[in-house]
C-alpha cells in the first residue's frame, strides 16, 4: 500500500493548495483506466446512490445512450457510505460513480478515492450558484464532483400566529431575538423556536452564513477554525437565548417537537428548502398556515444564507471509464429531463439553478399552497449561499457538536465551552490520523 498525501494528489491540478497526508489513505490500486470519450464502445458504469428512485432516472439515460449503461446500486447514506467507498477503493473495487455529500468530499479525496474531472466537466460551473460549486473544488482548480442537490437555509414561521401575536418577520438576528422575547411576554407557554443539538448540519449552516470556514489549509497543514469569531458569535447568540429562556432547548425530530409544531407551541423553524416535506409529516394540521422568508441576517441589508444538506455525483479514481462517468454525472445534474426526473422520483431540490423554478418546481409545495412563489423565492435565496469549507473529519466534529452542545443545551449554559471542546476534539482527531495541523 502506498500512502499518498493529498498534497501530491492536488499538485497534479497545478494549484498551490496542499491538504496534508492521512493515515487512512487508500492504496493506489485503482486503475487509471480507459478515459476514452463516450461512444468508443459499450461501457457499463456502476453508480452507488441512496436517493430514492435513482434507478428510474438512470433508465432515462440508458434508453438514449445504449453505448453507456448505468446500473444503480442502492446504498446507505452518510458515514456508512463514506466508509464503504473507502474500503472498496482500497481493494480496487470502487464503483464508477458515487453520490457523496458535500462535507464528505475532503475525506474521500484525502483517501485518494475520487477523480479530478475538471477537464470532463468544462462549462458546467456556471449552471450552479458559486457557493455550491465551490464545495466540489475544495478551493482548488480541480473538480471532484458535480453538484446534485442543495439545501439553502430559510426561515419558516406560522403566518397566522405571527399576526395573532403582533410579530414581524425578522430581517436580522437582532430582530429574531426581539421577536422571541416579545412572544414569551405575550404567551409564556409558547416559544419562537428551539435550539437543537441533534442535527449538526443546522449549526454548521448557521456558522457558514456568519462567515465561518471551519477547515482551511496552510501549506501542508490543515487549519481548524471551528472556535473562530464567526462561530462564537453564532454559539453566543443561541446560548444567550436559551439561557434567558427566550427559546426552547429541546431537540428536533422527536414526538414532543412534532407536537409543538403541530399545536402552535413552536411558531418558527430555521431550516432549509426541504422543510415542507418534514412539516407535512411533523405538523399535518398546520397545512397552509406556514410561510417562508429569507434567513435573518447578521447585518441589515446583507443577503447571504447557509447550506444544510445536499449531495453531489462524483467519479471514482477506480473507474476505468472516467470520461463516460463524467458525461453521465453532467447529464444527471444539468439536463432538463434528468433534473425533472430527479425532482419527481427522488424528491430533491436540484443544485442546478435553471431547474429551481421550472418543471416540477414551478408550483409551490402543497403544504405551502398559500405561498405560490415559494420556489421562486427559494431560487433567489439559493443564489446567496455562502461558500463552505469542509475537512477530512467532519464526522468527528459533528459527533463532538452533538455531545457537547447537547449537554450545554440541557444545562442552558456552557455554549462557549462546548464550542471549544468541539474544536479540540476535531484537532485531536486530525493529529491522531497523521495530519499536520496548523496552530
Amino acid at each position: 500500500m502506498s500512502y499518498t498525501p493529498l498534497r501530491r494528489r492536488l499538485a497534479a491540478t497545478a494549484t498551490a493548495v496542499a491538504l496534508g497526508a492521512t493515515a487512512l489513505t487508500a492504496c493506489g490500486s485503482g486503475s487509471s483506466g480507459d478515459d476514452s470519450a463516450a461512444g468508443s464502445g459499450p461501457v457499463s458504469l456502476s453508480y452507488w446512490a441512496w436517493a430514492p428512485g435513482m434507478d428510474k432516472v438512470a433508465a432515462l439515460w440508458n434508453a438514449k445512450h445504449p453505448d453507456i449503461k448505468v446500473t444503480v446500486h442502492k446504498q446507505a447514506s452518510g458515514d456508512d457510505l463514506v466508509t464503504k467507498i473507502i474500503t472498496a477503493a482500497k481493494a480496487g473495487q470502487a464503483p464508477d460513480l458515487v453520490q457523496a455529500e458535500y462535507q464528505a468530499l475532503p475525506t474521500l479525496v484525502s483517501n485518494d478515492t475520487l477523480a479530478d474531472i475538471s477537464k470532463e466537466v468544462g462549462g458546467v460551473k456556471d449552471k450552479f450558484a458559486p457557493g455550491v460549486w465551490q464545495q466540489t473544488t475544495l478551493g482548488t482548480d480541480a473538480v471532484y464532483a458535480v453538484p446534485q442537490d442543495s439545501g439553502p437555509m430559510m426561515f419558516y414561521y406560522r403566518a397566522d400566529l405571527f399576526q395573532q401575536y403582533g410579530l414581524s418577520v425578522p430581517a436580522t438576528w437582532d430582530e429574531f431575538a426581539q421577536a422571541a422575547r416579545a412572544l414569551k411576554e405575550k404567551a409564556p407557554d409558547k416559544a419562537l423556536t428551539t435550539f437543537s443539538a441533534n442535527d449538526s448540519g443546522l449549526f454548521a449552516g448557521l456558522a457558514q452564513q456568519a462567515g465561518a470556514k471551519w477547515w482551511t489549509v496552510e501549506g501542508d497543514k490543515w487549519k481548524v477554525a471551528i472556535d473562530d469569531p464567526a462561530t462564537r458569535k453564532v454559539a453566543d447568540f443561541w446560548g444567550d437565548l436559551v439561557a434567558e429562556g427566550a427559546i426552547d432547548n429541546q431537540p428536533m425530530y422527536t414526538p414532543a417537537w412534532n407536537k409543538a409544531l403541530n399545536t402552535g407551541k413552536q411558531l418558527a423553524w430555521v431550516s432549509a428548502v426541504w422543510a415542507p416535506g418534514t412539516l407535512t409529516t411533523a405538523a399535518p394540521d398546520t397545512k397552509g398556515k406556514w410561510a417562508m422568508a429569507p434567513l435573518p441576517q447578521w447585518s441589515e441589508g446583507e443577503r447571504v444564507t447557509g447550506s444544510w444538506g445536499g449531495s453531489t455525483t462524483a467519479v471514482t479514481a477506480d473507474s476505468k471509464h472516467k470520461a463516460a462517468a463524467a458525461e453521465f454525472a453532467t447529464w444527471l445534474n444539468t439536463d432538463p429531463e434528468a433534473l425533472a426526473a430527479l425532482v419527481k422520483e427522488s424528491g430533491i431540490y436540484p443544485a442546478a439553478t435553471a431547474a429551481q423554478t421550472s418543471g416540477a418546481l414551478a408550483k409551490a409545495p402543497d403544504f405551502f399552497s398559500n405561498q405560490p412563489d415559494f420556489y421562486a423565492r427559494a431560487a433567489e435565496i439559493a443564489q446567496t449561499t455562502a461558500p463552505a469549507a469542509w475537512g477530512p473529519n467532519v464526522n468527528v466534529a459533528y459527533a463532538a457538536f452533538k455531545d457537547r452542545f447537547g449537554t450545554a443545551a440541557k444545562a442552558k449554559s456552557g455554549f462557549d465551552a462546548a464550542l471549544a471542546g468541539m474544536q479540540d476534539a476535531t484537532v485531536a482527531d486530525l493529529k491522531k490520523q497523521g495530519f499536520e495541523v496548523a496552530p
